[in-house]
This record gives C-alpha cells, sequence and structure tokens, in this order.
C-alpha cells in the first residue's frame, strides 16, 4: 500500500494534479452536424420510383419526441429533401433496404447513376451528411396503413390532432416513412411510446421559404464558416432566447422561415409591443430567467418513453423520480410568466397568455403535489440529489417504502459515525464526499504533513486534495447502496402511478411548451431590436430597403462604422447588375440582402430606416467560388451545377443572389454563359441580384427593360508608399461606373508582385483597352443604346386621372406611383400633389432623353 500513499518527501513532479493538460482529450472531434447543435433527428425516408421524385419523410426527435411528417416534390438534386434535412439535422438515416446496394456505396452521384444505383438520393444524402449512418430497413416495414396506425395511436391529443389525421390521410410516402421510423426505434432502439404521448406534426413544404443548403453555408444563417463556435452568424446575432425550447424554434425558422404574411404580422406586433412596453419587457425577462436552460420538450418526451426490454430498475427509477421533479418546478414556473403576459394587447401574446392559463396546468400540479414532498428538488449531484429522489414521495404512501427509507437512513448515518470515529483517531479533518461508487474519504493536501494512516485504500488526487477509501467504507457503501436501490424502485412504483395520469395531459403539456418556446423567441427579438435600434419590416410586393445594414458585420464593427446601403426591386425592375472591383464590397451587399429579407421573415426587426419585403418562396445563391475536391467538381462544374439547380427551381416569386457566375473559364465564355443565364432568371421575373466584373453585360443586356445597372463607389487618391490609392466608400450607386481603370492592378500591388511584372501587365491591359474603346466608338450600337433602352422601357399604361390627362410613363414609375398610391400615410391632397409632380418630373426627363 506504501507506493500509493502520499508522503510529504515525493517530489513535486509526483504530487503535480492531474489537469485536462496532462490526459489525452476524449471530446469526439467537431463536424458540420455536431457543431452549436447536436443532431438529434432519426429521420425515416423513401421515394417513389420512376421519373418524378415524391420523397416522404418521418423525423423524430429523440431528445423532445417530437415527430414531423413530409411529403414533398423534389428535384434530380433533391435540395429540397436536403433542405429539410438540415432544418432537423439528422443523428441517423433510415432508408428502404431495396435503396441500398452493396456495390455502389461508396460512389459520387455521376458514378452510381451509371452503374445503376438503387438510389440516386441516398448517394447525395451521404454527401451532404457523411458523418450521419444510413441503416437499411426491410421493405416490409414501410407500410402506408400501419403508418397511420401508429400515428393515431401515439399522436397527443391536442387541438391539432384532427388536423394532422386529415392531413396525412392521402399522403402515403409519408405514412410509410412513419411506420418503418416507429418499428425501427422499438427493435433497435429499445424504445416503447405510451398512447397519446407525442407530439406529431405534419409539415407543408409550402409554408415556409426554401432555402438550399448551400445558401445556409454561403450567408452563414447558422455558422460561422471560419470560426465554428463563432456568434459571428445570423443564428449568434438573433439568439437571446433563454430555453432550449426557443434555441431550437430559432434554428428552425431561420433554415425555413414563415411565408404566411398573417402569422408574420402576428410576430412583428407582439416584437413591436414588447419594445414599446419597457415594463412588459423587464417583466417578462425575470419571468424567462426562472425557465433558463429549462428543456420542457425533452422532459415531456421522457416521462411518455419506455423501454421494450427493461435493464437496470433502479437506474430507471432514479431517473424517473429525477423527471417527475423536474416537471413540478418548470410547472410551478409557469404562472411567473402568465402574470407578466397579463394585460398585453397584441393577439399573439394573448394566445400564450391563455394556453399559459389552462386549469389542466394546475391539475398536474396538484396531482404531483398529492403524491410528492413539496420540498423535495431537483439537486443536482452530491448525497443532496439522492436524498432528494430517496425522499420525494410523500410518506405512509406503501409500508415497505417507508421501511427501505429509514434503512437507507441508517446506513448513511453510520457511514458519517464511522467518517466521525476514523478523524478522532487520526487527529485529521476526514469529509466525506457522494461518488456514483458510493462515500469516499477527502483530505486536503496541505491538511495532511505525513503519509496517510495504515487502512486507507485506492488513494487518489483531485484538485488540491487526496481521495480514498477504508474496508469499513466499502462494506457500509454496499449496505447503503442495497437499501439506496430498493428506496428507488418502491417509489417508482408511486411514481409510475403518476407519470400514467400526467400522460393524459401531454397536449396541454407540449401546447405549454410551445408558448413558452414561443415567447422566449419574441423576447429575444425584442432585445436584438432596442440594442441595435432596428425597425418594423412591411410585406407588399418590392423589396425596398433604406439605409440598410449588415446584421452580422455591424455587431463585429464599431458603432457607426457600418456603412449603409440602399435596395429596391419590383416587378418591372428586378434584374439588378452589381458592377465594382473586388473589395468594394459588392459580395457584402447580396449577403446584407439575404439576411435582411431571412430576418424579416422570421418575424424579427430589420437594420434599417425602411424596409419593405416580398414574400419569397425560396432564397437561392450562388456566392462561393471554390472547387470540390469530394465531388470531384473544379469550380466552373461547381458554379454550372449551383446555376442548374437555381434555374430548376426558381420561380417568379424566388430570391436569387448570384456572386462572380463564370469566373472559372475563359472571359468570353464565362460572359456568354453569364449572359444566358441572366436572360433565363429575367425571363422568370425572379429578384436578382447579379455582381460582376464582366462591365460587358450592361450592353448585351441593354435591351431588356427590367435591367437596373448598380455600382459600388470607389474614389481614386494620390498613391504613396502606404497607401494604394483606392478609397473603397462601400457605397451602391445608380448606372454604370464611369471608369472601371485598372483596380485589379492596383489592387495586386497589395500582394507585392515584382515591380516589373505589374509595369507589364499594366502595359497590356491598356494597349487592350484603348482598342477596345476604338472599337466601341466606331460603333453605331453604342450611340443607339440609351435611345433604345429607354424606348424599350416605355409602355402605354395610362396614369391614374388624378394630376391630369392621360399619358405614358414608364413602368418602373408606374410601379412606384402605385406603391404610393398603396402604401402612403400621407392626406389625400398632399398625397395628389406629389405624385402629379412626380409624374411631371419624370416626363421632362423622358422628353430630355428622347
Amino acid at each position: 500500500m506504501s507506493n500509493s500513499r502520499p508522503h510529504t518527501r515525493q517530489t513535486s513532479a509526483s504530487r503535480r494534479p492531474w489537469t485536462a493538460q496532462s490526459r489525452p482529450g476524449t471530446a469526439r472531434p467537431q463536424t458540420a452536424a455536431s457543431t452549436m447543435h447536436d443532431a438529434s433527428f432519426v429521420i425515416a425516408l423513401i421515394e417513389s420510383r420512376g421519373i418524378a421524385h415524391e420523397v416522404g419523410m418521418a423525423a423524430l426527435d429523440k431528445d423532445t419526441g417530437r415527430v414531423m411528417l413530409i411529403q414533398l416534390s423534389d428535384c434530380s438534386t433533391y435540395v429540397k429533401t436536403l433542405h429539410q434535412m438540415h432544418v432537423h439535422m439528422p443523428c441517423m438515416i433510415l432508408v428502404p433496404d431495396t435503396f441500398l446496394s452493396s456495390a455502389n456505396m461508396n460512389l459520387t452521384p455521376s458514378a452510381s447513376a451509371t452503374r445503376g444505383a438503387s438510389s440516386l438520393s441516398v448517394q447525395f444524402i451521404r454527401e451532404e451528411f457523411p458523418q450521419v449512418p444510413i441503416e437499411p430497413v426491410a421493405r416490409k416495414y414501410w407500410n402506408d396503413s400501419a403508418g397511420y396506425r401508429f400515428i393515431t395511436q401515439f399522436c397527443v391529443e391536442d387541438d391539432e390532432r384532427a388536423a394532422t389525421l386529415v392531413s396525412v390521410t392521402d399522403k402515403y410516402y409519408t405514412l410509410s416513412a412513419a411506420c418503418a421510423l416507429f418499428k425501427f426505434v422499438e427493435t433497435r432502439l429499445n424504445t416503447r411510446f405510451s398512447a397519446c404521448s407525442l407530439r406529431i406534426r405534419y409539415i407543408p413544404v409550402e409554408g415556409t421559404m426554401m432555402i438550399d443548403p448551400e445558401t445556409v453555408r454561403n450567408l452563414e444563417l447558422i455558422n460561422n464558416q471560419t470560426r465554428k463556435k463563432s456568434t459571428h452568424s445570423l443564428f449568434g446575432v438573433l439568439n437571446h432566447t433563454c430555453t432550449a425550447m426557443a434555441t431550437r424554434l430559432l434554428r428552425a425558422n431561420i433554415l425555413a422561415p414563415l411565408t404566411a404574411q398573417s402569422a408574420l404580422d402576428a410576430r412583428l406586433d407582439a416584437v413591436e409591443e414588447l419594445i414599446h412596453s419597457e415594463d412588459k419587457f423587464n417583466e417578462i425577462k425575470d419571468a424567462l430567467k426562472v425557465l433558463n436552460k429549462m428543456d420542457f420538450d425533452k422532459l415531456i418526451s421522457s416521462l411518455g418513453f419506455s423501454e421494450v426490454r427493461p435493464t437496470t430498475t433502479a437506474k430507471g427509477a432514479f431517473s424517473r423520480v429525477s423527471q417527475i421533479l423536474s416537471l413540478r418546478i418548470a410547472i410551478r414556473s409557469l404562472p411567473f410568466l402568465q402574470r407578466a403576459l397579463n394585460g398585453c394587447k397584441s393577439q399573439l401574446l394573448l394566445i400564450i397568455y391563455d394556453i399559459l392559463s389552462d386549469e389542466r396546468l394546475t391539475k398536474i400540479e396538484e396531482l404531483i403535489a398529492e403524491n410528492l414532498n413539496d420540498d423535495a428538488g431537483a439537486v443536482k449531484g452530491g448525497i443532496g440529489a439522492i436524498n432528494a429522489r430517496v425522499y420525494a414521495v410523500k410518506a405512509n404512501r406503501n409500508r415497505l417504502l417507508d421501511v427501505a427509507r429509514e434503512t437507507f437512513k441508517e446506513n448513511v448515518a453510520d457511514i458519517y459515525q464511522l467518517n466521525h470515529a476514523l478523524s478522532e483517531r487520526h487527529s485529521l479533518p476526514l469529509t466525506l464526499i457522494y461518488q456514483e461508487s458510493g462515500f469516499v474519504f477527502a483530505l486536503k493536501k496541505d491538511e495532511l504533513e505525513d503519509e496517510l494512516p495504515k487502512g486507507f485504500i485506492n488513494v487518489s488526487a483531485q484538485r488540491g486534495r487526496w481521495l480514498f477509501s477504508s474496508i469499513d467504507l466499502k462494506k457500509m457503501n454496499a449496505r447503503m447502496k442495497d437499501s439506496l436501490e430498493e428506496t428507488l424502485v418502491l417509489s417508482d412504483k408511486i411514481v409510475r402511478d403518476v407519470v400514467g395520469q400526467i400522460i393524459a395531459f401531454s397536449g396541454v403539456l407540449y401546447s405549454a411548451s410551445e408558448a413558452v418556446a414561443t415567447i422566449d423567441l419574441l423576447w429575444s427579438f425584442a432585445h436584438v431590436s432596442i440594442m441595435r435600434s432596428y425597425v418594423r419590416p412591411e410585406f407588399t410586393d418590392t423589396l425596398a430597403i433604406k439605409n440598410g445594414r449588415h446584421p452580422v458585420l455591424e455587431t463585429v464593427q464599431s458603432a457607426g462604422m457600418v456603412v449603409s446601403n440602399d435596395i429596391y426591386c419590383s416587378d418591372a425592375a428586378h434584374f439588378h447588375i452589381v458592377h465594382g472591383p473586388n473589395m468594394s464590397g459588392k459580395s457584402t451587399y447580396l449577403r446584407q440582402t439575404g439576411l435582411l429579407t431571412v430576418m424579416a421573415m422570421v418575424g424579427c426587426f430589420v437594420p434599417a430606416e425602411y424596409a419593405s419585403f416580398r414574400l419569397h418562396d425560396a432564397l437561392l445563391t450562388r456566392l462561393s467560388n471554390d472547387d470540390d475536391i469530394e465531388k470531384s467538381l473544379s469550380t466552373f462544374a461547381n458554379e454550372m451545377t449551383s446555376s442548374a439547380m437555381i434555374l430548376g427551381i426558381a420561380t417568379p416569386r424566388t430570391l436569387v443572389l448570384v456572386d462572380e457566375l463564370g469566373r472559372g473559364t475563359s472571359p468570353i465564355e464565362g460572359l456568354g454563359i453569364a449572359h444566358a443565364i441572366a436572360e433565363e432568371l429575367i425571363r422568370l421575373k425572379c429578384f436578382v441580384l447579379f455582381a460582376t466584373h464582366f462591365h460587358e453585360l450592361s450592353t448585351t443586356l441593354s435591351r431588356q427593360p427590367a435591367v437596373v445597372n448598380l455600382h459600388l463607389s470607389v474614389q481614386r487618391s494620390r498613391p504613396s508608399a502606404s497607401h494604394i490609392g483606392l478609397i473603397f466608400q462601400y457605397k451602391i450607386l445608380d448606372g454604370v461606373p464611369e471608369n472601371t481603370g485598372h483596380y485589379g492592378l492596383e489592387l495586386a500591388k497589395l500582394a507585392d508582385l515584382p515591380d516589373d511584372v505589374l509595369t507589364e501587365a499594366k502595359r497590356v491591359s491598356e494597349i487592350i483597352t484603348e482598342k477596345n474603346q476604338r472599337c466601341e466608338e466606331e460603333s453605331h450600337i453604342n450611340v443607339l443604346t440609351i435611345r433604345r433602352r429607354a424606348l424599350l422601357k416605355v409602355s402605354p399604361i395610362s396614369f391614374l386621372n388624378i394630376a391630369g390627362p392621360e399619358c405614358f410613363i414608364f413602368p418602373q414609375l408606374h410601379t412606384q406611383l402605385n406603391q404610393a398610391l398603396d402604401h402612403s400615410s400621407l392626406p389625400e391632397e398632399e398625397l395628389v400633389a406629389y405624385l402629379a409632380r412626380l409624374q411631371r418630373d419624370f416626363m421632362k426627363t423622358l422628353k430630355d432623353t428622347l
């Protein structure tokens, strides 16, 4: 024993505390799926055969008991399916065993298609989620009628149950996926659900905006691409939530923003009320602090879970007692939030107040109070946590339980008496610490002058103290453990009866959880809106932002340093070409537009002086110019793949952001491809921001009346040793830049290229530029461009007879005038005068141009 006992003559190295730096790390590596948001969904997926890509999904959150049912029609790249899987991040994916082919398990989609794989969707899923296991499930378990029976059996009894059952009645693939999901969970995960204990919902994809996974990464909606743990993302900016439910709700809303204007208006009304009512804002803040870090969904679902093949009874009993104690704390916390919401006026806050006022919540608390002691709490760690579980159930409920408790109490008292006796015998201030294996003795290192007395065993060092045991203590621990297990098993019988009665109220518990998550989310929106001086957005048919600011960049830079910019897109001017040199802010301008759109469509205020948005059905981007080694795609091939996806999905209600298209091939071919794709997007009539270095596009697309040219302002200054002579103002301006200059060559100086290389590059560039300008001056096309564009934009649209006779005006003017007429808050006389003045000025400009 002497080798393991401490001694005063030991070297400092041998007595060095065991820290995290002195042992290898055991944390699992960070992946895209595990960073910030742990994957918890088991997803069953099946698709139709043939040309049509009808996909059915059933997703179970193992932690919270939520089940999401989805059926959609997808394209050949399965971008909509992958989007839904990102919203419900999978930890395991189930597919029919016929979808997997051992000969094609590790092939890319193109190679798999060539070899004739069973399912192309599996290959795309494997590439998007390489760390997630894909499990085959026998085809016989994918049964739609059995799936419907499972849903009917497990769905909670609440107001949405009937709507859920009606919605999935004719969804063959969704029902088949649900059947396979529940069968797998029961047989492979050893989990059984109580009747009416799961919150099952059918999610119509038409009610949300589709954001493809590449856009999520490019816009940094959830994670920062540079540093995975950084909060410099849209999620990090908006996340000031207190509860885990609200955090999940925020993530899901960012990945799939709402498209129902009534729902968005209700959220904005609630956020506006919280912003303008300081008292309500602070009361709700204090009430949410009581609920800090609580996860109602996880707690409720755990009550309905049971093992198909029971394992250690004491462990399960300990867990169930802990759950019922935590549930009581949660139920008792809800009245604080209910009182904080009393007197609110917005519709959504009133609905939340009514949900939290449900009398059934009081009945649940009374039911728990009848069987559990009032002073029993969910203490974490140590002997206090053990005592809380042992004495959770009231006395005189079970005579055997009372006897087992008394035995446990006596065993613990014997252990403390042993500690007191040994402390006096050896003149050492010994203390007791409870661990999972039982009690151990503890002694501070500086209180031990010599080696430990004989009779102590299992000596170890921990945080400046020695931990050790003895033969007598181990024997007493064994007796104490036996009585503890007996106590927990007897308590579990009473707790199970209580849980069985609570399960009948699962619907109201899930509704209360959703209400808490919603108010927490709304408070978070109000909090960030107050901090950053955001404004309420409007929803019209026009994208119009006055002095909009980048929401993430604003949190990184000092106050007042972010340059604000405007944007205006309408049906008459829906394709914007954004010119500007590298580092001028084109990509930031595009990303800012996308981020502000997502913020508005989750129901949050936005950083701007004024903001009006269209409700888009999809947000699609082509922003990155990186190649993809895993998919064997070059930069150009990656560009074309993304472009094909955009053209295949985009509709007139889509927002498209394109940055530097066609740069992965020769300039002439790149220009031709960029022009062709631009024309197709113009034909689709979706809102497009198209950043490019191809200045020729402003000429080749000049016949298109919907095209608007913009550029980022750059000012030249005198170059010096420390300055290249360019001042980037990051301000968006109308029109094509007057002097494109040799900005690229100026910026190349930052890379410390040799002077002779830069001189030669400038000489060749000037020769080519001069030749192109000479050819352009000799051409009549350039002379007619301005006149042709003006003529093509004139349309025989009759102006409202407000300010005089009928006349012809530009479609852009027509749209702007209608916007002012429909949404202006000016008195009628002032509005008429304003419209008349605007018309006269515009007609004068048109006459001068023609």
